[in-house]
């Protein structure tokens, strides 16, 4: 599995915007052009950074197999993003510009511009990817009540930051309808064996709690429906036609229509799924993300879905991301005495999502204990500079250390790794949970012995 992030960007002095987005994003990635000739790299962590369109900065993780390191390359990209910033900003004082720049890793931006936080999993070539997915979008148009990031929008308050943007259940497009779940067959993989769920409704997460619900839950219920596990029948007559009534409705309370006839609320939809993932989680297999994390995940939606229920928040609000952010708006709203559409709440909704650690919102309240961790800073900070030991990208790290020190032409993708000069060299790697390859290992010892 991984996830892929777009960041917003800015460059701000006071409140006065010195450059544009393509401006800011042209210097952030000078670096990276100046030393790989390209935007579009892998870097020694194995993970992908590019610029996408409309100026977007994005981080795609190197495949991952368990949560918690997931979570750890999720939270390594806005670390790798934060040295570009530093880079930037001393960039843009040597050209005489002041001010600082500013990553932004939410879904919307001002202009009512959106840009994504992709989820791949990886699933058998024996489903069916259409009607597998149509069976996971009662769950995943509801999900946001257990991990939306939280915005403020016309007035209100609203749960998730993507709802706005999805207007189909599953297809092939990705920007044009933006479904929930995109068919575009590229499994990055051997053909033959897998193939890739693109899910694209989840908003960014800042709080590794929230990021690890949001996966963890998905893993499970992915779990079930390929185990062929007994899951309720909650087949939606128009899975997208809630969608927004359900991020407007931090009650759950969103009644749906059912296929069979009949109706369910949105909180059901989730109740139903979640006592379906504890019974499956007491046969689960302990493989990939071990049971004992899956519990984890398994008690906060619990909780999450006991708060929704009861309307009190207490027991998660330092663990879901878009119960923290309400709850600090509302005390400076409560402060203010101002509407929803207040400027100072504005900004404060759009700094919750800063990444640098020291300035960011979020990060601010996660210093004063009223954000809880998930996993340790070591853990990030090792995940910045060393790919996954336990995936196929281990080898991709132990390839692009050895081309760069040895300055040879190379390429690289998910699955290929080649040398293109002194003599064009190709290896192929379809198998991502393979950490070991002999052909791999004869090609790195081949370039180790050109350098010099």
């Amino acid at each position: 599995m991984g996830v892929e992030t777009e960041f917003g960007v800015a460059a701000y002095d006071g409140a006065r915007q010195v450059l544009t987005p393509e401006e800011v994003a042209r210097y952030l990635f000078r670096p990276v052009v100046a030393r790989h000739r390209s935007s579009n790299v892998f870097t020694q962590n194995a993970s992908r950074l590019y610029l996408d369109v409309g100026s977007h900065p994005e981080y795609a993780t190197a495949e991952c197999d368990s949560l918690s390191q997931l979570l750890a390359y999720d939270k390594a990209g806005e670390r790798i993003f934060h040295r570009l910033s530093q880079q930037c900003d001393e960039a843009l004082r040597a050209d005489g510009f002041s001010g600082a720049t500013y990553l932004f890793k939410n879904n919307v931006d001002s202009r009512g511009n959106s840009y994504g936080a992709h989820e791949n999993y990886l699933v058998s070539r024996e489903l069916a990817l259409k009607s597998f997915g149509e069976q996971l979008l009662p769950f995943l148009v509801t999900r946001q009540l257990i991990c939306g990031a939280g915005k403020i929008a016309d007035g209100r308050y609203v749960i998730s930051q993507r709802a706005d943007q999805v207007w189909e259940g599953v297809s092939s497009a990705t920007t044009r309808t933006r479904p929930i779940i995109n068919t575009r067959d590229e499994p990055h993989a051997d053909s033959h064996r897998f193939r890739r769920m693109h899910v694209i409704v989840g908003d960014s997460n800042m709080s590794e709690p929230t990021f690890a619900l949001k996966v963890g839950s998905m893993l499970l219920v992915i779990e079930m429906l390929e185990a062929g596990f007994d899951l309720p029948d909650m087949e939606l007559a128009d899975p997208i036609a809630h969608i927004r009534d359900i991020a407007g409705d931090p009650t759950g309370s969103t009644e749906l229509t059912l296929a069979a006839g009949g109706t369910i609320t949105a909180l059901e939809v989730q109740q139903n799924t979640l006592e379906a993932a504890k019974r499956w989680l007491l046969q689960r297999p302990d493989e990939g993300t071990p049971n004992a994390e899956m519990s984890r995940v398994v008690d906060l939606w619990d909780r999450v879905l006991e708060a929704i229920a009861d309307q009190d928040f207490s027991a998660v609000d330092t663990e879901i991301d878009w119960v923290i952010k309400r709850k600090l708006l509302t005390q400076f709203k409560d402060r203010l005495g101002c509407d929803w559409d207040h400027p100072k709440l504005a900004q404060i909704d759009l700094t919750y999502h800063d990444i640098n650690p020291e300035r960011g919102l979020f990060y601010v309240l996660e210093r004063k204990g009223l954000a809880k961790r998930w996993i340790d800073d070591a853990a990030i900070e090792h995940a910045a500079d060393h790919p996954p030991e336990t995936t196929r990208a281990v080898i991709r790290g132990e390839f692009l250390r050895a081309v760069r020190e040895a300055e040879l032409s190379h390429n690289v993708d998910w699955v290929h790794m080649k040398v293109n000069r002194p003599e064009p060299r190709t290896v192929e790697l379809p198998d991502p949970f393979a950490n070991a390859d002999e052909d791999a290992t004869e090609l790195i010892r081949w370039v180790k012995a050109q350098k010099g």
